[in-house]
């Protein structure tokens, strides 16, 4: 089983969808330009949905939680799927006792987190989409809303905080505008998306400042020599995305041989995480920065791996990738990637197929390459679920 320190580059997290032969629920409007998958295929993951579900009421501990070792994050991520399958809904006990779980975190600072476990970034963006997801007729979940909402404001490294050493951070700083798992740790790329992730569901605008500043950090992660100012992109053109900017730069994937020298080498799951965030902090669609990105993940267009991570690498993160991936696709809003060899993809089945193929035959989902959490099958199961739901609404 992954331990805590393995949780690097996990976790990001919408979509309403019915589950069994109930019909599918209208889509927001991020999605209004998609094609709905063919009803074969919608029937299929309308069941394998329901099996999820059941297998995750089934999961669910005497105190509303799942898998608490990493804190309520895993927690919020589950009842979000019960939230929205209509057959379960807000009101739903599987629900009700999960979200009493998640608010008994809550943190004077306006965090949801376990103090003695960290991860205050982790746990308190997951929380917060979980909480956005919600209606607001409950005082309780209102003010928690927004209490996470100002937590990860001011968590992220920029002109009020400074970093381990004691420098002030500012605009020219590797760590400015990325945010971290918790208060004396480097920024990456992971919680950086995450962050931005519960930012946009809850409602903030693209304009807000927490936005427009992580739009640093996030093309300093690019391997992009055009517009990151980082000594270890001075040559890179691929357009895909690393780990972190912080220190001189950071790759999960390792390095590649380039003109006969190391540089660090871009990946799937980070890429989609770059990418998506730029098109929540409304970066144009023909901005160099975006149209590079999406080539890169037209080059790297696969659902069999992690892409571009070395050999049995590339099975790690597998699921927090289908995740991503499908939150990226689904805000891009096309419903077609043209690979390399300029064939035309539709993601979402593509997806939805993959997914389906996967389940297990007690409902649940898990990762065999056990690296980032992802041999928790609560974890993992929650991933597809909202993967699922994101791809396979109307």
């Amino acid at each position: 089983m992954g331990t805590l320190r393995d949780l690097a580059p996990v976790v990001g997290l919408s979509a309403i969808l019915c589950g069994g032969p109930r019909m599918l629920a209208a889509a927001p409007a991020e999605t209004q330009g998609l094609k709905a998958p063919p009803p074969e295929l919608r029937r299929q993951v309308q069941a394998s949905i329901d099996r999820g579900l059941k297998y995750l009421a089934s999961a669910q501990d005497a105190e509303g939680g799942w898998a608490r070792q990493a804190g309520p994050a895993i927690t919020a991520m589950a009842a979000k799927c019960f939230v929205q399958d209509p057959a379960y809904g807000p009101n739903h006990p599987v629900v009700q006792r999960a979200l009493a779980c998640v608010l008994s975190y809550r943190q004077p600072d306006g965090g949801i987190y376990d103090p003695g476990v960290g991860l205050r970034n982790y746990n308190t963006s997951i929380c917060l989409m979980l909480l956005s997801a919600l209606p607001e007729t409950l005082p309780e979940v209102k003010q928690a809303r927004a209490q996470a909402v100002e937590y990860l404001k001011k968590s992220q490294w920029a002109e009020h905080r400074k970093d381990n050493d004691g420098k002030t951070i500012t605009p020219e700083h590797s760590w400015y505008g990325g945010s971290g798992y918790g208060q004396h740790k480097r920024p990456d790329l992971s919680n950086t998306q995450m962050m931005l992730e519960a930012l946009h569901q809850s409602g903030l605008p693209p304009t807000d400042p927490t936005f427009q500043k992580a739009l640093r950090f996030i093309e300093r992660c690019q391997m992009l020599s055009e517009t990151n100012d980082q000594p270890f992109a001075r040559t890179a053109n691929d357009g895909g995305f690393i780990y972190t900017a912080a220190n001189g730069g950071e790759s999960k994937a390792g390095t590649v041989i380039v003109d006969g020298k190391p540089m660090l080498r871009s990946y799937g799951a980070m890429t989609y995480a770059g990418f998506k965030s730029m098109l929540y902090a409304n970066v144009s669609r023909d901005d160099t920065r975006v149209r590079h990105a999406l080539e890169w993940i037209g080059r790297h267009y696969t659902l069999e791996e992690n892409p571009n991570l070395p050999g049995k690498q590339s099975r790690q993160g597998l699921f927090y990738y289908y995740h991503v991936f499908a939150r990226a696709l689904l805000a891009w809003g096309e419903p077609t990637i043209k690979d390399a060899k300029g064939s035309k993809h539709n993601w979402r089945e593509d997806l939805c197929r993959k997914l389906v193929s996967l389940q297990n035959k007690d409902g649940y989902w898990v990762n065999d390459a056990d690296r980032y959490m992802e041999g928790l099958p609560a974890l993992v199961t929650s991933y597809s679920v909202l993967a699922m739901q994101a791809a396979a609404m109307k």
